[in-house]
């Protein structure tokens, strides 16, 4: 069954089926090749798969940073960014970093952090001199914090995939989610500087104490989230619907740039997002049930312990695997499908579960901004009107620098476990 579900899983994602589709099928095509199994099976674990309540916060989570991106929350993160950082050289693209970073604290995807912040943003820098695609390349890389900083939803995928703890995971992906911040938004001061770019960021900068007041409606969302989960007042999912109750609140009654004849569309632009990921979770359920049945995880398991030797080299060959995958499968199909064999070979190697989820994510966050596939990537270009070819040059040192800070969180566990060690005493 092995020999089966890797071939056709292979055979259909280079024909460019549909991620949810080719993962299906391959399971479907594995238990013909099994003769044992019933079909109905499918059915039955595509259902179980689903029916988990901390898979709710995903549509959720989805929704509340959708009733952001409309409800004038966006923007005021913006102007706060540009008050805190915008005055310097480079301030610009500084800002674009920690505004990702801010948004990401109720959005949880890196395709809506690139959309809502890219589109006031990318035009932004273009109008102070930067080339398009610089701006792009910003943005596209800025926004994979939408991924580490928490909520996260590929961290909620690897947390439901492997049992581990979502309140735990969340709490990890500060550290690295500030690591991957602060590396960025040096490297754009930095080039800013060596070419000569954004002289003029501080102009029509926004003063610090009306930014503040003006952003402090906005910040009630992350202070709901986070602040309601790391106090046990709720869990990851209970939060995601206060997230929803709060986004209404300041998008109608702080800022009155939500109404009501906004909410079909962002209702039918969640809906959309949520079923995609969905049928991929479902079609993921399953596949993982038919390998972990096959053994295989065990096997793999026992033949990295016979070939590699040391915990450092079994991380070094799972980020590079993790890099080839997240180049070209789906961030969330890849956890559904490898987290369940990967995470019990990490813990036979004595890495802790939860900083392993935080390897994994960054390492995959990695293949959004990277081709063929790069989400990100394909994002940022279609907001900057520009073709994807253009970008790739100016890529190279946001890609390096991200890959540092992958290598930092991978072999300096205490950057993903101290602030959970430290928060929660574990």
């Amino acid at each position: 069954m092995n020999t089966a579900l890797a071939l056709s899983l292979g055979i259909l994602f280079l024909l460019g089926v549909p991620i949810a589709v080719a993962i299906g099928l391959a399971s479907v095509i594995g238990i013909e090749a099994h003769g044992r199994l019933p079909l109905l099976l499918v059915a039955q674990r595509m259902f179980t798969g689903l029916d988990s309540f901390p898979l709710m916060a995903i549509p959720l989570f989805i929704l509340a940073g959708n009733l952001m991106s409309v409800g004038g929350i966006s923007q005021r993160l913006v102007d706060l960014a540009k008050a805190i950082v915008g005055g310097v050289q480079g301030g610009l693209a500084a800002t674009c970093v920690l505004t990702c970073m801010m948004f990401a604290s109720v959005s949880g995807s890196s395709v809506a952090t690139t959309f809502a912040i890219g589109a006031i943003l990318i035009p932004a820098m273009v109008k102070h001199g930067y080339p398009k695609p610089m701006a792009a390349s910003v943005q596209a890389s800025s926004a994979e914090l939408g991924v580490l900083i928490p909520p996260s939803i590929p961290l909620i995928l690897y947390g439901v995939s492997t049992d581990t703890s979502i309140g735990q995971l969340f709490l990890a992906g500060l550290g690295p989610g500030l690591l991957v911040a602060g590396a960025l938004m040096a490297l754009v001061l930095i080039l800013c500087r060596l070419r000569g770019i954004g002289a003029q960021d501080g102009d029509g900068r926004p003063r610090l104490g009306p930014a503040v007041l003006a952003a402090l409606p906005a910040m009630l969302v992350p202070v709901a989230i986070l602040g309601g989960i790391y106090t046990g007042v709720f869990t990851p999912t209970e939060a995601s619907a206060a997230a929803v109750v709060v986004a209404l609140l300041v998008g109608m009654g702080f800022y009155r740039e939500l109404k009501f004849h906004h909410l079909p569309e962002v209702l039918k632009k969640t809906v959309l997002a949520t079923s995609a990921i969905m049928l991929i979770i479902s079609a993921a359920a399953l596949f993982s049930f038919l390998v972990t049945r096959s053994g295989l995880p065990n096997d793999i398991a026992a033949l990295m312990r016979e070939v590699i030797e040391t915990r450092f080299l079994f991380l070094l060959v799972v980020n590079l695997l993790l890099l080839i995958v997240g180049m070209f499968i789906e961030t969330s199909a890849a956890i559904l499908v490898l987290a369940p064999i990967l995470a019990p070979i990490a813990v036979a190697y004595g890495v802790d579960p939860v900083h392993f989820g935080l390897i994994m994510v960054l390492n995959l966050a990695l293949g959004m901004i990277t081709p063929p596939l790069g989400v990100n990537l394909f994002a940022a270009c279609s907001v900057a009107n520009i073709p994807v070819e253009r970008i790739i040059p100016q890529l190279l040192w946001f890609v390096l620098t991200v890959f540092a800070a992958l290598m930092i969180v991978t072999y300096v566990p205490a950057v993903s476990l101290w602030p959970m060690q430290t928060i929660m005493g574990l």
